[in-house]
Order: C-alpha cells, then sequence, then structure tokens
C-alpha cells in the first residue's frame, strides 16, 4: 500500500483491512502487508501540471519499491491519488486495486441509479474518478462549488491532521441532507478521512463509504491470493 496521504488515512486502511482478515482468517490472522508511508508535506499543495508529474514521480518510485520487496498487489490509499492510476500501472507489473472500480460495482449491485459525489476538489470536479462511476451505469449529479469549497477546508485543514469538529459533521450532515432533496439516491464519500465525520449506517441516504469498499477488495484479494 502507498500510504501517508494522509497518515490518518493510512491508519483507517490498516486497521479496516486487519479486522476483515481476521474476522475471516480467525483471531489470530493478520495482513500480510507492505506499507509506504510517503511524507505528505510534499503532496498535499498540487496546484498545476507541474505539482502533478512530480506528485506521479513520487507514486511511481514508491510503486516500484514496493514492487521490488515482494509486493503482488497494490493499493493507493488516498482517491485524490487515483488521478495518477495510470501513470503508476504503467510503471509496474502488479496489478493496482482501483477504488473507484470498486464503488461503482457496490452502487451497480445495490441497485441505486443516481448519486452525489463528496470528497477533495479533483475529486468531484475532474473527470478522472466520475467518469469510472458513470461506466458503471450511475448519473452523478453536478458538484456544489460551495461544498468544494467547504469540503477542502475540512478535509485538509482538520481531518487529515486527526482533527475531528461538530461543526465539521454538522457540514456534512446538511450536505447530505441537501443532496437527498436534489434527487440523490446515495452518497459516496470520496475521501478516506471523511468518515470520521459522517454517520455511514445511519443517515438519510445509503452513505459509500470508498474507504470501506477499498479496503473490502484488499482484503478479498488477500484471501485469494492465500487460497488460491
Amino acid at each position: 500500500m502507498i500510504g501517508g496521504m494522509s497518515w490518518v488515512s493510512t491508519a483507517i486502511y490498516y486497521d479496516r483491512i486487519n479486522r476483515i482478515i481476521q474476522r475471516r482468517g480467525g483471531p489470530m490472522a493478520s495482513a500480510p502487508l507492505l506499507i509506504e508511508s510517503l511524507d505528505f508535506a510534499q503532496l498535499h499543495a498540487i496546484r498545476d501540471d507541474k505539482d502533478w508529474k512530480r506528485a506521479g514521480e513520487v507514486l511511481c518510485e514508491s510503486a516500484k519499491r514496493l514492487e521490488g520487496a515482494g509486493a503482488q498487489g497494490l493499493i493507493i490509499g488516498a482517491n485524490s491519488m487515483h488521478k495518477l492510476y495510470d501513470e503508476v500501472a504503467a510503471a509496474i507489473e502488479i496489478p493496482i486495486l482501483h477504488i473507484a472500480e470498486y464503488v461503482g460495482d457496490a452502487l451497480k449491485a445495490s441497485g441505486h441509479k443516481s448519486a452525489a459525489l463528496i470528497g477533495t476538489r479533483n475529486v468531484m470536479t475532474e473527470s478522472f474518478y466520475r467518469k469510472r462511476l458513470v461506466a458503471k451505469g450511475i448519473d452523478l449529479l453536478p458538484p456544489d462549488i460551495a461544498n468544494v469549497e467547504t469540503l477542502d477546508k475540512i478535509i485538509y485543514d482538520e481531518l487529515m491532521i486527526g482533527k475531528v469538529t461538530r461543526d465539521a459533521q454538522r457540514s456534512l450532515k446538511t450536505m447530505i441532507t441537501n443532496k437527498a432533496q436534489e434527487g440523490a439516491e446515495a452518497i459516496v464519500l470520496a475521501c478516506t478521512e471523511l468518515d470520521l465525520v459522517v454517520d455511514v449506517d445511519a443517515n438519510v441516504l445509503p452513505v459509500f463509504d470508498s474507504t470501506r469498499i477499498h479496503c473490502d477488495a484488499a482484503a478479498n484479494w488477500i484471501l485469494d491470493q492465500q487460497t488460491g
């Protein structure tokens, strides 16, 4: 796993993958993981193509190191960094489990046709993530720019440094309620840390937490490798 984007996100991934493995494999079972935790200070303030090029180089080198260390498959522990998926996939021979593919499969299996995507600016407004959900037959509501600004502040200034506030919880509850009124049948939490301020299991709409879905996919992949 390429982690560190943020360390909070990586901790969530590690905990959830291992809990799934333990639940299915027995009380002493744990996930065989290689994790490289990057310094997010070098990656979080990406503003232009030059910054993304540098980020791509960082992730590609990380992927190569993990492959060289013996990893048989890879996950990128951040929704936003899947913008670089194709670039990273081309740099290595092992498979990468794309988070949006599994989110799209989960939405499709549920029968929901319309969803609102909630995450960082690039996830909400660019095509690299949205197109994979649309390809699964999901109609995505257009992003609300006011929400984009609010979410970026909550995610980068609070959640990614481990800060959870009541104001953030209220803001997300209002956003989700508004999306229900706009016709969304479901919510996609497309930021790893957002479940810290969203009650995924009790909300006005079904909430598809990308992190839970990605962790489940990773755990299933590990167990398949062990039994295959």
